[in-house]
């Protein structure tokens, strides 16, 4: 296999070069088969880059961006007047094959557009979708999508996010036939709108899917399924509502085990036990939804990312780099979509 290429945006986010630098140098001294392009102001950047040897430095290359795309800036502002942005400038080396995926932390509606405008869809795919992964209760983890690329999806759409979903489970979690369910109000066949119905029909006319119909809000978290497919609008609140009751858990655990002597002395002897609570359930670990549906690999990660969240954004795009996801991904609409349409 060849040299594989992450282009990361180092000036984008709530945070920016103080959260993405040290993510990105961690990730260059880890993961020495992978080659990495720091994107963003220069004078920023190299100072920083002390703590790697030269050996390491031999495998990152720094691009100079004079512009950044600011958190609160319009998307078509972005595209039409932030052409030397750090932003820009990572979807561009993804599309010139100069890198093989890339991430960012900054404005969601900006990257999207331009990672739209700039890579196109895949065949037989007409809007990309975020997916990320969530943990469930028997230790697995379930791929959520749309998480807010689409606000409005038709039934086609969501049918389209289904393919995708089942393909990236096999790719990543190396499942077989990944369960495929539609998000909807209620398990039985008379619930849903008529854009739910009639993509849970386009479902059942797949056969190359293993999809087992409806599930509920609450059978994202019990292992029912290994995709959810749903509209950005839903997932995105679906995605915010379990990282905020996932942070309320893990600040509960913190106060209680802090309140007296006793608590203090108990939280000692779980400390094992909470810690496996802690990575069980803590956001930063799953950060990094994929842009999927493009040509090219784009991981998104969340604006107010810490470090090490946003070195996991970095893992997940790296896994799906290893795994050539777009690819995989066209030849299964090749076998599925297309015979449908």
């Amino acid at each position: 296999m060849s040299k594989l290429t992450i282009a990361l945006d180092i000036m984008g986010g709530d945070h920016g070069p103080p959260v993405t630098l040290p993510a990105a140098i961690k990730a260059i001294q880890q993961h020495p088969d992978f080659y990495f392009i720091l994107c963003g102001k220069e004078s920023v950047i190299t100072p920083s880059l002390h703590a790697l040897t030269p050996k390491q430095r031999q495998r990152l290359t720094v691009e100079h961006c004079e512009q950044v795309v600011e958190m609160g800036e319009s998307p078509t502002s972005a595209l039409r007047t932030k052409k030397s942005s750090s932003m820009r400038k990572i979807i561009e080396l993804v599309n010139e094959g100069v890198a093989d995926a890339c991430v960012s932390a900054g404005n969601t509606g900006a990257l999207l557009t331009l990672a739209f405008y700039i890579l196109k869809t895949l065949p037989g795919i007409d809007r990309p979708a975020l997916i990320s992964m969530m943990p469930t209760a028997e230790h697995h983890k379930v791929f959520l999508l749309d998480l807010g690329a689409n606000v409005n999806c038709t039934s086609e759409t969501l049918f389209q996010y289904g393919v995708m979903g089942s393909v990236l489970a096999e790719q990543i979690s190396g499942i077989a036939r990944p369960r495929v369910a539609l998000l909807n109000v209620g398990e039985e066949d008379i619930k849903g709108n008529a854009q739910v119905k009639h993509a849970d029909q386009l479902f059942k006319d797949a056969a190359e899917l293993n999809y087992i119909g409806y599930v509920e809000g609450d059978d994202i978290f019990t292992d029912n399924a290994d995709v959810v497919v749903t509209d950005g609008f839903t997932g995105n609140v679906a995605l915010k509502s379990s990282e905020g009751l996932a942070k309320l858990v893990i600040s509960e655990l913190r106060q209680q085990s802090q309140a007296n002597v006793f608590t203090r002395l108990m939280a000692k002897i779980a400390l094992p036990l909470l810690k496996s609570i802690y990575n069980r359930v803590n956001p930063d670990q799953y950060n990094g939804a994929s842009l999927i549906g493009l040509r090219g690999i784009v991981v998104k990660s969340h604006g107010n990312a810490s470090s090490d969240a946003f070195y996991y954004a970095i893992l997940e795009a790296m896994q799906e780099a290893r795994m050539g996801v777009p690819e995989k991904i066209k030849n299964k609409i090749e076998t599925v979509l297309l015979e449908q349409l």
